[in-house]
């Protein structure tokens, strides 16, 4: 998909916030493949991008045309309970600083990648993207999430206001090789497969997993996630958020079978249900970017789990088991 998109990118000047992550990793290697010779990533340790003035400087220092801006700092249910004022402040403030100095710098266009944790709670399944501000998002992820959603609004202004090109592209939960497998901050199938992979090593019998396994979640392979987002960039030119998705959800009990099953155990699954379980259910409606990108998704859920697998048991063995 990246090939089709080459004389756009060509000759464009590309920052890439979060470059070296999980997504941005994927998205970096895009954009070379689709043509783009100058992909620039600002380093934590050379531009806070949560410091006004860091950003400002990386602006004069790299002189982009086009931001893409997927830095965030992000994790887990437990992550999010642990740290919800950072959550906030930090993501916050990078984009606001981004958009604001990005308009100063006259970027041609601000692509900002926003999360399914800002739909409210009890949202009408699936999530349609005029749903966005019918609620209150769930408890436990709302600080990250309104802090992303706050940055949609600041976009539809500098619309408005400034003519600034910025779009709002809202992928549901991620997964792949890569992934944050940190045992304190990792999201579910991460979380699932080291507790599954520990156990199949160590010969364990019984694995315990958080919650009741009843809400649903949706994932969408990395690699799926990078084309969407390359083509947002080139021909999404709308105020409105659009969701980025497969637009199939999955209990999370029927995801720990899958992976048990993957990984090649065999023993009991235990739900400690005195954890909490997070969005009773997530599944968007992906129909804005089918029409409008001709965009869907093309690994299902089963060969992504196994490519998944496959790089934490070739790269990670020995790897410690996940509390969460």
């Amino acid at each position: 998909m990246a090939a089709e998109t080459t004389t756009f990118w060509q000759g464009k000047r590309v920052c890439v916030t979060g470059g070296s992550g999980f997504l941005g990793r994927v998205v970096c290697s895009k954009l070379t493949e689709a043509g783009c010779r100058s992909v620039m990533v600002p380093r934590q340790h050379d531009y806070d991008l949560t410091d006004e003035r860091a950003v400002a400087r990386m602006y004069v220092d790299f002189a982009p045309d086009l931001v893409i801006h997927l830095a965030a700092v992000v994790g887990g249910i437990n992550a999010n309970r642990q740290s919800p004022g950072r959550f906030f402040h930090a993501n916050l403030a990078m984009g606001m600083h981004l958009i604001e100095h990005g308009r100063l710098n006259g970027v041609e266009k601000f692509v900002q990648i926003g999360t399914v944790c800002s739909y409210p709670k009890h949202c009408p399944t699936p999530f349609h993207e005029n749903a966005l501000w019918q609620g209150y998002p769930e408890e436990t992820n709302a600080p990250y999430g309104i802090a992303k959603k706050a940055l949609l609004t600041m976009l539809q202004a500098y619309r408005e206001q400034y003519g600034l090109r910025g779009i709002f592209v809202m992928p549901v939960n991620l997964y792949g090789p890569h992934d944050n497998m940190d045992p304190d901050a990792s999201h579910v199938i991460p979380a699932l497969i080291r507790k599954f992979h520990h156990a199949v090593s160590a010969g364990e019998r019984v694995v315990q997993c958080w919650g009741t396994g009843k809400p649903s979640r949706e994932f969408l392979y990395v690699d799926d996630a990078a084309n969407a987002i390359l083509l947002a960039a080139e021909h999404y030119d709308e105020p409105e958020p659009i969701n980025i998705g497969t637009g199939r959800e999955v209990s999370i009990a029927a995801l720990a079978e899958m992976i048990a099953h993957l990984t090649g155990y065999t023993g009991d699954i235990v739900w400690d249900v005195a954890m909490p379980d997070g969005q009773p259910r997530r599944c968007l409606d992906v129909n804005r970017a089918a029409e409008q990108l001709g965009w869907n998704a093309r690994v299902d859920l089963q060969e992504g789990l196994q490519r998944t697998i496959e790089w934490w048991a070739r790269t990670n063995a020995t790897a410690p088991v996940a509390i969460a």
